[in-house]
């Protein structure tokens, strides 16, 4: 049985841990310490890039983004997908059926719900959204992206 004061040591432990781990973002091109990422992105991208939050569905621009060019990491600006892979999935966030070539990851994601696939930058490791298997064809997925993980950058 842990005393509370050797549970909040080993809370302690554990959050300062984590915390090393994300500044770390061991493996990615682009790297930067949790303070430098909090200067370059607002906090709203910094919810959802660096901590894995999800925006309000309907809340961003890029979901009723229609002219041709190209969605990038708001983190990096890693190309990520290109606007005719782009369709209006009825959920509320930017979808698309398919990423440009190399540009994104997927892990697992562990939730109270299952696990889904988990979506991110392969450039930086941000955190853009999840993908699921209920898309168009030609691929049947659809990544259902958070808007505002991503900038668009016209043709």
């Amino acid at each position: 049985m842990l005393t509370r004061r050797q549970f909040g040591t080993v809370s302690l432990g554990a959050i300062a841990a984590f915390s090393l781990a994300r500044t770390a973002n061991a493996g990615y091109a682009v790297t930067k310490t949790d303070a430098e990422w909090r200067k370059v992105l607002t906090p709203a991208q910094y919810k959802v890039l660096r901590d894995e939050g999800t925006e309000r569905a309907g809340s961003s621009p890029l979901d009723r983004e229609k002219r041709t060019g190209t969605f990038v990491c708001a983190g990096c600006d890693q190309a990520l997908f290109a606007s005719k892979t782009k369709y209006d999935s009825g959920t509320g966030w930017p979808s698309f059926y398919a990423p440009l070539p190399g540009a994104v990851g997927t892990k697992p994601d562990r939730g109270l719900f299952g696990t889904s696939t988990e979506v991110h930058c392969s450039n930086c490791g941000g955190h853009l959204g999840h993908v699921f298997n209920d898309g168009p064809q030609p691929t049947g997925k659809r990544y259902c992206m958070n808007g505002v993980a991503m900038k668009f950058v016209p043709a």
